[in-house]
């Protein structure tokens, strides 16, 4: 079955809006994971705008499900995997002056630093996924460099899903087939939402995790944080 992973940056986002503690990030990964959450996502960015390189220090020491950090491949980052030894380092191709993550990596043109970081990713034990655009070559590439999953970048099915569902999720079908041939697990995160989300893994139910984070904590103050991780984990199901 997929695999939950909550991202709980916007939780970093409001607690730091006034400083403090409130919300706690540790108490809230907790909770998820009492709610139901098979695993918790952080993004530790340079410039600390939400998660923060203590946060994740910490969360280390209480996370008991599948802990992901993603980031740019960076020193700062490299020093966190390689003092944090998580169950997954996600990769992703933006610099600190991105507000998110917005494209997938090309691995043609990065083949040889991506090689190298992912083998002293994998020399901590530490699984390593590669954020990328359902592309037929980029994929072929990934293979090369030995990842072990790729992250589909979801965006542009999200916002084509509402026009029509069947465009929106072809490319990723044949993508995702592709990597499952070449022996790469999948994940996907990015703009999965309770309206998107089981069609895509109605087509694809070979997904390995989905990683949300903004739509899951957008709905939470609606429905309530339980409520809610159950919700996405039945679009699941």
């Amino acid at each position: 079955m997929t695999k939950l992973s909550v991202n709980i940056n916007k939780i970093a986002t409001l607690r730091n809006a006034r400083g403090g503690n409130n919300p706690s990030v540790v108490k809230v990964a907790k909770d998820c994971e009492s709610f139901g959450a098979q695993g918790i996502t952080v993004h530790p960015r340079p410039d600390e705008r939400h998660i923060t390189t203590k946060d994740v220090y910490d969360l280390k020491s209480v996370v008991t499900t599948e802990f992901n950090i993603e980031g740019y491949p960076d020193n700062r980052f490299m020093k966190i995997i390689k003092d944090l030894r998580p169950e997954q380092a996600t990769l992703v191709p933006d610099g600190p002056d991105v507000l998110t993550s917005n494209a997938g990596w090309d691995t043609h043109e990065n083949q040889s630093f991506l090689t190298d970081i992912i083998l002293e990713l994998k020399s901590y034990g530490t699984r390593v996924s590669l954020f990328l655009a359902p592309d037929e070559k980029m994929i072929t590439a990934a293979k090369t460099i030995s990842t072990d999953r790729i992250e589909f970048y979801t965006e542009p099915y999200a916002n084509k899903y509402s026009v029509n569902k069947r465009e929106a999720i072809k490319e990723y079908i044949n993508a995702a087939k592709i990597a499952r041939d070449l022996g790469i697990g999948i994940n996907a995160g990015h703009d999965l939402s309770l309206q998107n989300l089981a069609y895509l893994i109605k087509e694809i139910p070979f997904i390995d995790e989905v990683s949300i984070g903004h739509a899951l904590i957008a709905d939470a103050l609606y429905y309530g944080l339980e409520n809610t991780i159950q919700m996405y984990l039945n679009q699941i199901k």
